[in-house]
């Protein structure tokens, strides 16, 4: 697959595939990770309100969904991230997920409440919006926070749009149409994946299934496929599907492949913050009437899903 690399967000860095990394070692991550979870739902460090002061918010807000555990440190280490690395937005938590104590499962599994609140974060948009109507606003989802970021921003009305939406190893269908939530962002859909990603996002969906209830593994793993139709609508849409795979280079940013490292502090401050804040800019429109992306991040090509 084609996809936009790490050396895109460092002049001048080159990297190599994730091949090189032993799947043992990986799924030893994973399982770690797995065991941590727990750990991490009932641990948050200290207020973020520091991030979202009207100072900050009239430059541009970024929302940051967790994963199905809920406000932990994984997300407030991907706010602090952003922040240290030059994000000069006001930066939230959204916690989507149920206040029942433990409740990953039902965060995961139960479609009809997430309409719900997937409607809650189209309100804070919305409302963000019309106090803001030129401000940068960047949606970033990490696990089934991403699943619950296109599930929002394709319900929002045509003449809503957000500037981004980052999706961090999403548990979403590989499948999942997403036509609709990319005629709702300026500069499109960044889907970051990892196929080292083996216990959570190959495994653990295909047994208890992702954010859409579809049974099989993530396209926080594999990447999204293209639709079926081949229109010349849905391929323009789709230029604006921008995915990137691990690179065994990230590691010395902390990542591993694992399915929590791309909310390392080290990571998301070199990777995720310069991207958040380029495309926090006025955007330029290309020959095909999207908006272009910067030239500072190279190029960036519609994937081909094609095996």
């Amino acid at each position: 697959m084609d996809g936009l690399t790490a050396s895109q967000h460092i002049p001048g860095r080159r990297y190599t595939s994730a091949t090189s990394i032993a799947p043992r070692r990986a799924a030893l991550e994973s399982v770690a990770g797995l065991a941590a979870l727990a750990i991490l739902m009932l641990a948050t460090g200290c207020s973020l309100d520091h991030l979202r002061t009207p100072e900050r918010l009239e430059k541009g807000l970024v929302v940051i969904l967790p994963g199905i555990e809920g406000r932990s440190i994984l997300n407030e280490s991907l706010a602090r991230g952003l922040a240290d690395g030059g994000v000069e937005c006001g930066i939230e938590i959204f916690d989507w997920g149920t206040p029942i104590p433990g409740g990953l499962l039902i965060n995961l599994a139960d479609y009809e409440r997430n309409k719900v609140v997937a409607q809650r974060l189209n309100n804070r948009i919305i409302s963000y919006r019309a106090q803001h109507p030129h401000a940068p606003l960047h949606i970033v989802g990490h696990s089934g926070g991403g699943g619950l970021a296109i599930m929002a921003v394709e319900r929002l009305p045509e003449n809503v749009q957000v500037s981004t939406v980052v999706l961090l190893a999403p548990a979403i269908s590989p499948h999942y149409d997403l036509r609709n939530a990319l005629r709702r962002t300026t500069f499109g859909i960044f889907n970051y994946y990892s196929e080292l990603d083996a216990v959570f996002l190959r495994a653990g969906t295909t047994v208890a299934g992702t954010i859409d209830r579809r049974h099989g593994q993530s396209a926080g793993a594999v990447g999204f496929q293209k639709p079926a139709d081949d229109s010349s609508e849905a391929a323009a849409l789709y230029r604006k599907l921008h995915q990137v795979p691990y690179s065994a280079d990230m590691r010395w940013a902390g990542h591993f492949g694992g399915h929590t490292d791309w909310t390392h502090p080290t990571f998301v401050k070199a990777y995720l913050a310069p991207l958040i804040t380029e495309l926090s800019g006025p955007p330029i429109l290309a020959d095909d009437g999207n908006a272009a992306l910067p030239r500072s991040l190279g190029r960036v090509a519609a994937t081909d899903p094609s095996p």
